[in-house]
């Protein structure tokens, strides 16, 4: 019997709804039913856990489906942990070490460099008895990270067709804009992907692509293909220009949580905080919250960001929203409790999720959801529901 930890214990903590993570599993297949869909739960699963989050996630795969890592550590993590469907390393193998761990595991490989194509193909042709493999190969479209030139792609297409250890090449690229739908880029990308894969002369009736990722799933219909690719929007953070992911109908997942510690006055003209940035202009009331960059509240994070205050009063909680104040510390944080009486010392604090986007939060020190999610530290603790 699984016991649910006493969060009364902890003095910051984060709520991982499961629940909400199979719902936003659920809004990006319907985006294109049809799809294969490769669930990407690289980087610990954006910070969620990824053992927990693969666990969840693997009821609703589809043999077809599968989850996809940055690194063969990644994808052995996940293998260690009986995690058997299959599962894709986005940034392919950069030894012969990690490729014979990589076909001894069956993993979909990327293959996005003429290294890794040579290290492959020399591999193949000195090891005829193995077993098939899915290759995933990759074509740079304007991104400029990783994907071969189009002069390179008809060639490593040429190559990999001739091994018969490759059971079936899928043909990827990805976009640099396509969260921002006045960008013309997108509308580039993929029409230089149509007219390399024509050019290379790759049949028409051959063509598995991946091209969409969260942003690309939301904004690009056209780029849906064969295999979507969703990130973000599964954790509960928007992969578009200034929304927040509630916008579109995508639930928070990880809700921050933290503890008041302390509540104080403060007088007019007293500063608060590190390097007395923050002078009261009126007496304060001043609350400590029991949370900081120690944990991975950036120390960044500017006066009046919002922060929201479960306040336990005589008619049940009240959630009241508040501005942060002062600098960041290693392990607190403080904020104007001003207009907030109820607040006592003991109340749960929400620093994003549940009421409070991740998305807004971030853009108050001008980052992205996908930033605070994976910078969260191991000393907070993770309750999953």
């Amino acid at each position: 019997m699984k016991v649910t930890p006493n969060t009364n214990d902890f003095r910051a903590w984060a709520t991982i709804d499961l629940g909400a993570l199979l719902l936003n599993f659920a809004k990006a297949r319907s985006y294109c039913p049809s799809a294969n869909v490769v669930a990407v739960v690289k980087a610990n699963a954006y910070g969620h856990g990824a053992l927990a989050i693969a666990q969840t996630l693997r009821t609703q795969l589809r043999p077809t489906d599968c989850f996809g890592v940055a690194s063969i550590e990644e994808a052995l993590e996940l293998r260690g942990a009986g995690i058997n469907e299959p599962i894709l390393l986005l940034e392919g193998v950069f030894s012969e070490t990690q490729l014979k761990q990589a076909l001894a595991q069956e993993l979909h490989l990327v293959v996005h460099s003429l290294f890794q194509l040579h290290m492959l193909t020399d591999f193949f042709a000195r090891h005829k008895e193995l077993k098939p493999i899915c290759v995933w190969l990759k074509l740079d479209t304007g991104m400029h990270r990783l994907g071969f030139s189009a002069q390179e792609f008809a060639q490593a297409w040429q190559q990999l067709q001739q091994h018969p250890q490759v059971a079936k090449i899928v043909f990827m690229s990805h976009f640099a804009c396509a969260d921002d739908l006045s960008s013309a880029m997108s509308e580039r990308q993929l029409s230089h992907f149509a007219q390399t894969l024509d050019a290379a002369g790759v049949p028409q009736e051959s063509r598995e692509i991946s091209f969409a990722a969260s942003s690309g799933i939301q904004l690009w219909p056209q780029a849906h293909f064969q295999w979507l690719r969703p990130g973000i929007m599964l954790y509960g953070g928007t992969a578009v220009a200034g929304e927040n992911a509630i916008e579109r109908g995508i639930a928070p997942v990880m809700t921050l949580r933290a503890k008041l510690i302390s509540v104080k006055t403060v007088a007019a003209g007293a500063s608060v905080g590190y390097g007395a940035s923050y002078v009261c202009p009126h007496e304060q009331r001043i609350g400590v919250i029991s949370i900081g960059y120690g944990d991975g509240y950036p120390r960044r994070m500017p006066q009046g960001t919002p922060v929201l205050v479960n306040c336990k009063t005589s008619r049940g909680v009240l959630q009241r929203r508040v501005a942060l104040c002062g600098r960041v510390s290693m392990d607190m944080i403080t904020v104007d409790l001003s207009d907030c009486l109820e607040a006592q010392v003991g109340d749960e604090v929400i620093l994003w999720g549940e009421g409070l986007p991740a998305d807004e939060i971030a853009r108050h020190c001008n980052t992205i959801a996908y930033e605070l999610f994976c910078q969260v530290t191991p000393r907070v603790h993770f309750v999953y529901s």
